[in-house]
């Protein structure tokens, strides 16, 4: 189906108005055009188009969180810090990241029924959110998308390994081949669309928690809670202190990591509520459940992965069948991420991208984490600073996202302004970048990287205070400020205290969205 605009304009009187356009007038074809694109496009939604409540996105966010990757993000922790600290740092490096990252990403998305990348169009206008789009945001989920493919085929090696009797290697071409299948199964579900992935979630997500919930108790019933507490940290530095706050800003990383996807995934949600707690409470229980196992198993057996120890615990026929169970949910994890990224593509694209197909875009994606699945000792090896390195860029984004939506636009946004872009006049800028957007981005990041390097591990003394994210969101979201206030003072920031542009009114009805 083609994407974009129906009308070949990528602003028009049915975008803005979320699809009243397609009126009783309309014919069948122009109404099932209009409703693909409410799914696969970038229109606002209706309240009646917004289908999830809170529970249906709970199980969505669970099944994000009990992917494989939860295991290896224990696992790391484990090689600075022991049980007790791996826990409190999980905790708390969640707890903050999950913060800010929900702030920033949903409750714009979700009161306007827009996908995140439009709303960002204030903070850093059509151009600028393009390249954090086709920089940050697609390196990060093709980075994702690459390691779950990865684990799902580490999960398929060994189920093939077990039912075969023989022994196959960790890092080997079956690993690839199962990733490749991996991959052509997250574009199936993918091409459906959202409800079909919110439908595989409440099905994976429960099972989920019951899988890891057997494998705690597998893995504690072949070891001891004592050996558990006593066991010591992996590759720890040699102050103590610096290993729990680099554990700590680990685990910011890892909850500021859902940004690219929260706000295009909270649009389905029906309310704010529905929107905002499961977004924190599902990523928040869910992630430390099976960090927990990762922290456990790598303490104890020194390996995190449980494709590597399920089956020798769990015996081969429950021991296959949660591997089975495990790699299913990496590729339906697969989907949603890759959902919400090729909107963000699809969006700042503009017209590039207007006539490929939704599944033909999907597939391109897909290239590059099909090749990485070739190289999935490096993925392992590199995941650690792949996630600092995109925390660093992920949180002062969300700084400035939360400083633009919360404090200079007062949560007020006009869905007009927003879809005409550079036609309008609240949301244009020269050249379509809002450059106190993306200078606050690279100062934030910046900050980020002075106070802690992930690739050369070297940090400044106040890290060991206040970590990383944290300040680098903070910096962000001040200087985008003091910028606006500088560069652009008299421009009005808010639908009520401008006035249209005379040529947008012809081609639009104006209409602010109310808080729904």
């Amino acid at each position: 189906m083609p994407a974009g605009n129906p009308a070949g304009d990528p602003v028009s009187a049915g975008e803005t108005t979320g699809g009243a356009a397609a009126n009783t007038t309309a014919s069948a074809a122009q109404k099932t055009e209009l409703s693909k694109e409410h799914t696969f496009g970038t229109f606002p939604l209706l309240k009646s188009e917004r289908v999830w409540s809170g529970w249906d996105f709970t199980w969505v966010n669970t099944a994000l969180a009990i992917a494989t990757w939860a295991f290896i993000v224990g696992g790391s922790t484990a090689l600075l810090v022991g049980f007790q600290d791996g826990i409190a740092a999980m905790i708390i490096g969640n707890a903050i990241g999950l913060c800010f990252m929900v702030l920033a990403s949903t409750v714009a998305s979700q009161r306007y029924g827009s996908e995140q990348y439009t709303m960002l169009r204030g903070a850093f206008g059509v151009v600028g959110v393009g390249i954090i789009v086709f920089t940050v945001i697609l390196l990060t989920e093709m980075g994702w998308s690459s390691l779950l493919a990865v684990m799902a085929g580490r999960a398929t090696s060994q189920v093939i390994g077990t039912a075969a009797s023989i022994e196959l290697g960790q890092y080997g071409p079956v690993v690839t081949l199962g990733g490749l299948a991996a991959i052509a199964l997250a574009w199936y579900i993918l091409s459906r669309g959202p409800v079909t992935i919110g439908k595989f979630n409440k099905i994976i997500a429960p099972g989920l928690a019951v899988v890891t919930v057997v494998m705690m108790v597998f893995l504690i019933s072949n070891t001891s809670v004592s050996e558990l507490f006593a066991a010591a940290p992996l590759a720890p530095f040699d102050d103590s202190t610096l290993n729990f706050m680099v554990a700590v800003e680990f685990n910011v990383g890892v909850g500021v990591s859902w940004y690219p996807v929260m706000g295009s995934l909270s649009r389905m949600t029906a309310t704010r509520k529905a929107a905002v707690w499961p977004a924190y409470v599902g990523l928040f229980v869910a992630t430390l459940i099976a960090q927990a196992v990762g922290l456990a198993s790598a303490l104890t057996l020194g390996d995190s992965d449980p494709t590597v120890w399920m089956v020798p615990f769990g015996g081969p026929i429950i021991g296959v069948a949660v591997l089975v169970f495990i790699a299913f949910a990496n590729i339906t994890s697969m989907s949603s991420i890759v959902y919400s990224t090729i909107l963000a593509i699809r969006q700042s694209s503009g017209r590039l991208l207007a006539k490929v197909s939704w599944k033909a875009l999907t597939a391109a994606f897909f290239v590059v984490p099909a090749i990485m699945t070739f190289f999935p000792q490096f993925m392992y090896e590199q995941f650690m600073v792949f996630v600092s390195v995109s925390g660093a860029f992920l949180t002062s984004i969300c700084g400035t996202a939360l400083a633009d939506y919360f404090i200079l636009r007062k949560q007020r946004m006009d869905l007009r302004e927003l879809h005409l872009g550079q036609r309008g006049t609240l949301y244009s800028y020269a050249g379509g970048v809002n450059w106190a957007g993306l200078a606050a981005v690279v100062v934030g990041t910046l900050f980020y990287l002075w106070l802690y390097n992930p690739i050369s591990l070297e940090t400044q003394p106040v890290f060991n205070l206040v970590t990383a994210s944290l300040p680098a969101a903070i910096l962000a979201a001040v200087v985008y400020l003091v910028l606006m206030k500088v560069l652009y003072s008299r421009r009005p920031m808010t639908p009520a205290t401008h006035k249209p542009a005379a040529h947008a009114a012809a081609d639009v009805t104006p209409a602010t969205a109310k808080d729904s």
